[in-house]
């Protein structure tokens, strides 16, 4: 269950973006680039069905194994106690929601 109030803070910037690329693969992501949240908006009090938009600057967004320089796809860490090692794509769990289709929004 996702908890009502949205707290921002993206856990994936810097040097821990990767782009994805096809096989086990990653390359470092672009410089600059990072990814942050279009809504709900840091502090928002939302019910318990709500959309989130993702924004990404500095590099493109596709799907799962599309081998394109500076881009790649978004993952959706809810209420983690410990990041997944960032060394592998995250699995994809109840906490961890995969956007693999290159979805920026749910």
């Amino acid at each position: 269950m996702w908890k009502s109030r949205i707290i921002s803070g993206l856990v994936l910037a810097g040097t821990t973006l990767v782009a994805a690329a096809a096989g086990p693969e990653r390359q470092p992501a672009a410089d600059g680039a990072h990814v942050y949240f279009l809504s709900p908006v840091d502090g928002a009090v939302v019910g318990p069905e709500f959309t989130v938009r993702f924004g990404l600057a500095g590099m493109g967004v596709a799907p799962a194994g599309v081998e394109r320089a500076q881009t790649g796809h978004h993952h959706l860490l809810i209420d983690l106690d410990t990041l997944p090692s960032l060394d592998q794509p995250p699995p994809a769990t109840e906490q961890i929601k995969h956007f693999g289709g290159g979805q920026t929004e749910t």
